[in-house]
């Protein structure tokens, strides 16, 4: 009898704690990290260096699949262009170029673009085993000389979970995909050959 009683209080609070889970906004910092090496191209020219965020909202999802604002996930663009800006520089840098954020007549340009961010519901197919699809795309443009060179790089993970992931889990998974983002992006050959022209 008090094991029945037991069990039927923990399935209750297990199942509070799921609907928690679920109905709570998470508003997640990312911090992606390039780890491709790049092409050694420069020989200390300056070029400008921007990030710009491009997405219609900071909004990339819910975690539920739906439409509840209070499922949502945010991922603020004054704290994640900051970190994208470093990056670029350090790819920038790396390549054997001056990266600065100052504008000049006759010097290159590289600037990175978040596209879009996408966090979706998918379909594993399976019982009781729900699905994540998350999707990234940044765009690279280079511009030097009158000739705009423009590349398009998208990463994407499908994670498949019986307990919706939490705020630690959705960050990791979002940092792995942006991070492939730009080492896409920085391991193009054809953005340093422009920039070094």
């Amino acid at each position: 009898m008090r094991r029945r009683h037991f069990l039927r209080i923990s399935g209750a609070l297990l199942a509070t704690a799921l609907l928690a889970g679920c109905a709570s906004p998470q508003f997640l910092q990312l911090n992606p990290s390039r780890t491709a090496s790049v092409p050694q191209v420069g020989s200390g020219q300056q070029v400008t260096v921007v990030a710009v965020d491009a997405r219609p909202s900071e909004v990339i999802g819910t975690r539920a699949g739906g439409s509840m604002s209070t499922a949502q996930i945010t991922v603020n663009r004054h704290e994640l262009i900051p970190k994208l800006q470093a990056e670029a520089e350090r790819a920038v840098r790396d390549m054997g170029f001056n990266p600065t954020r100052e504008t000049a007549q006759g010097r290159p340009t590289l600037t990175l673009e978040l596209a879009s961010l996408a966090y979706l519901r998918g379909d594993s197919g399976q019982p009781l085993i729900d699905e994540a699809r998350i999707e990234g795309v940044f765009r690279a443009i280079a511009q030097h000389q009158g000739t705009t060179y423009t590349g398009t790089y998208t990463s994407r993970r499908t994670q498949g979970y019986a307990i919706k992931p939490g705020e630690d889990s959705n960050t990791r998974m979002l940092n792995d995909l942006l991070s492939d983002g730009l080492n896409r992006a920085f391991s193009d050959p054809e953005l340093g050959r422009l920039l070094a022209r």
